[in-house]
């Protein structure tokens, strides 16, 4: 329970959160109008583009579920701080659910196993979807998983939701024992359904090419996508009370090392995959990456080492870089880029042997986001930053009221 000294303290959201919500939605709508627009008028790009983004925002909403309940398995005043910001994030999934509707539409555009049999022009590709293969990936069996991956994340974030709104009333009780209850198979559950789902919605484009860490290498990308997002968060609430109290040098600290860490991880997951399948040399599975090397592809993956890994590592290694909160957020805007870049080298070379930009990438991924960020700054102001009743709130009320 929360002290008595604590209670007089106003840990409402600032203004301006609804001003950003207001504002982020009228710029979804905008671009969503061109997106439908583009639907009608180009829908091969536009349902590429779509899963593109549905991925990214995607990504940064399971994250933050994922971040969340290892903060309640593990503890620790860098997770309170932001516990919020991340819950707001969280409770995106129902989102996230109506946007995936769209993309059922789409199928037969995006994956060759979503159209007859007979359609497909490669025999050796034909021969390959017939039998298990195809029993696996077929609409019904697509759909049916994709309910299951919505109704555990939508479990999950109402069950973390609901327990963390009690912590706002003077009678709370104490759920640290229920949250770990929850956040430990959670997490498990999340690994498993991430990883499936990598499979169903992207590496089933090339249905004749399998990697068993891919799901990993999405899962690490989603963390690392959301814990930047938090760190750009409270880098705008930051000139604000009450986070301009709350967020200490040591929490910005160590945000800043959740980062590296995910990074290095991140980069350990693609060189992994990447050093297994060359060194196995086998013509159904380096197939996948030999695209991705040629036609322009190529210095898309050269920019993601040196800037996605080599130089966020080398600056994330600086202690006084990441107790800044200023500079660990401008890189945490350019990661949250990199991960737009690496799931764009991850998708778009199916379609396209050339790298080839359109304008349904840029227009889908700013609608979509428009509309994740006004609902996302919506429910940041539904709340108060901190849970003032529930215990954990003490690892960070009592240094400021100590201040």
């Amino acid at each position: 329970m929360s002290s008595p000294a604590f209670r007089d303290l106003d840990l409402s959201p600032p203004p301006v959160v609804k001003t950003l919500s207001k504002r982020l939605f009228a710029v979804g709508i905008v671009f969503s109008i061109i997106a439908v627009v583009l639907a009608l008028t180009t829908p091969n790009e536009f349902y590429r583009a779509y899963l593109l983004a549905l991925m990214d925002w995607l990504g940064v909403t399971l994250g933050s579920m994922a971040i969340l309940m290892i903060r309640h398995l593990t503890g620790g005043g860098w997770g309170v701080v932001i516990r919020r910001v991340m819950g707001a994030a969280m409770r995106c999934v129902p989102l996230m659910t109506v946007f995936f509707i769209p993309l059922l539409f789409g199928l037969p555009r995006l994956y060759v196993w979503a159209r007859p049999l007979e359609s497909v022009p490669d025999a050796r590709l034909r021969e390959h979807l017939q039998g298990s293969v195809h029993s696996y990936l077929s609409v019904n069996g697509f759909i049916t998983r994709a309910v299951i991956y919505f109704a555990i994340w939508n479990l999950l974030s109402y069950l973390l939701t609901k327990w963390s709104e009690e912590g706002d009333r003077p009678d709370a009780r104490d759920n640290t024992d229920r949250f770990k209850a929850v956040s430990g198979p959670g997490l498990i559950l999340y690994a498993f359904t991430i990883g499936f789902a990598a499979v169903d919605w992207v590496m089933s484009i090339d249905p004749s090419w399998i990697s068993t860490i891919y799901g990993l290498q999405i899962l690490i990308g989603e963390v690392l996508s959301a814990m930047c997002f938090a760190v750009v968060v409270e880098r705008i609430l930051h000139d604000y009370k009450p986070m301009s109290e709350l967020l200490l040098p040591d929490f910005v600290h160590d945000h800043g090392k959740w980062m590296l860490a995910f990074t290095m991880v991140w980069a350990y997951f693609s060189f992994s995959q990447w050093l297994i399948i060359w060194a196995g040399n086998l013509p159904e599975e380096i197939t996948w990456y030999i695209r991705r090397l040629n036609g322009g592809w190529g210095y898309v993956g050269l920019f993601l080492v040196v800037f996605g890994f080599a130089v966020p590592f080398a600056m994330l290694l600086s202690r006084p870089f990441k107790r800044d909160v200023s500079k660990l957020a401008w890189l945490a805007v350019w990661l949250l880029v990199i991960r737009y870049v690496d799931l764009f080298w991850i998708i778009e070379p199916n379609f396209s042997v050339s790298l080839h930009i359109t304008i349904a990438d840029i227009v889908v991924s700013i609608a979509m986001g428009g509309l994740w960020l006004g609902f996302f700054f919506r429910n940041l102001g539904s709340l108060p930053l901190l849970p003032l009743y529930d215990p954990s709130a003490k690892e960070v009320l009592e240094p400021v009221h100590e201040a």
